[in-house]
């Protein structure tokens, strides 16, 4: 038992360690504080767990405390199983429109989140010069600007002529997001494919599936491997909670 105790230690450390390394990214979330419940929740196990204290936990705490942990590894294996089925998403040529979710943009421009999506945008555009692209988010508290300016002036940039970018500046979720946007479409005739990143693919294409996007598809942007736990992780939680709120 000592050794599952050291064990559970260790994750605990390597959790609350990776909460700081969120932390320092400067996500502008504060979803790095569920690493360290994690890495607490850790500590203590492992703390009860290496002092062989669990015989003075009532047993209907003990059977609680499985339940809960159970049902966060289905959540966490179902969860990543499902952002694996369009992880790799590649949308096919001459759509009518795409639509670029929002992220976070900051004092120096888009987020990195947000360069990949419109990086993958832009080579999908350059490549299909009749299809219009949609950037859709609008101005959080600590932005400089609303998204969708900042992701159509990077796009200019990158080459894409002003008049094939509409800017949708209202949305704070992906539900707006695709909400909104879809007063330039039509949703029902139209072939929209949804630009956003690879972690994120799965629960956007359902939320337009919601939304009656009849034709839409995924053009899966990167992410960063250093990240990725975080992120897949967070959408984990975000599939469980549409589902629990019936948007899927």
């Amino acid at each position: 038992m000592k050794r599952v105790g050291i064990l559970l230690y260790i994750l605990g450390a390597a959790a609350v360690g990776y909460g700081f390394l969120i932390l320092a990214a400067a996500s502008g979330t504060k979803f790095f504080a569920v690493w360290f419940l994690i890495g607490v929740f850790f500590f203590w196990t492992g703390f009860m767990t290496f002092g062989n204290h669990w015989g003075a936990v009532p047993s209907a705490v003990r059977i609680a405390l499985a339940v809960l942990a159970a049902a966060a590894v289905i959540i966490v294996a179902g969860g990543t199983a499902c952002v694996m089925t369009h992880f790799h998403d590649r949308a096919s040529d001459g759509l009518d429109e795409i639509i670029v979710l929002g992220a976070q943009v900051r004092e120096t421009g888009p987020s990195r989140v947000l360069k990949s999506r419109l990086n993958a945008a832009a080579s999908y555009l350059k490549d299909n010069p009749e299809t219009i692209c949609i950037v859709s988010g609008g101005q959080g508290p600590n932005e400089p600007c609303t998204e969708a300016e900042a992701m159509k002036e990077y796009l200019v940039e990158k080459g894409i002529r002003e008049d094939r970018i509409l800017m949708e500046d209202k949305s704070t979720t992906t539900v707006e997001n695709l909400e909104f946007s879809s007063r330039f479409l039509n949703r029902e005739e139209d072939s929209v494919g949804i630009v956003t990143n690879n972690f994120h693919m799965f629960r956007s294409l359902k939320l337009a599936k919601k939304n009656d996007y009849r034709k839409c598809q995924g053009i899966a942007a990167g992410s960063t491997p250093l990240y990725l736990p975080n992120n897949i992780l967070r959408e984990c939680l975000g599939i469980a909670k549409e589902v629990v709120s019936g948007n899927f």
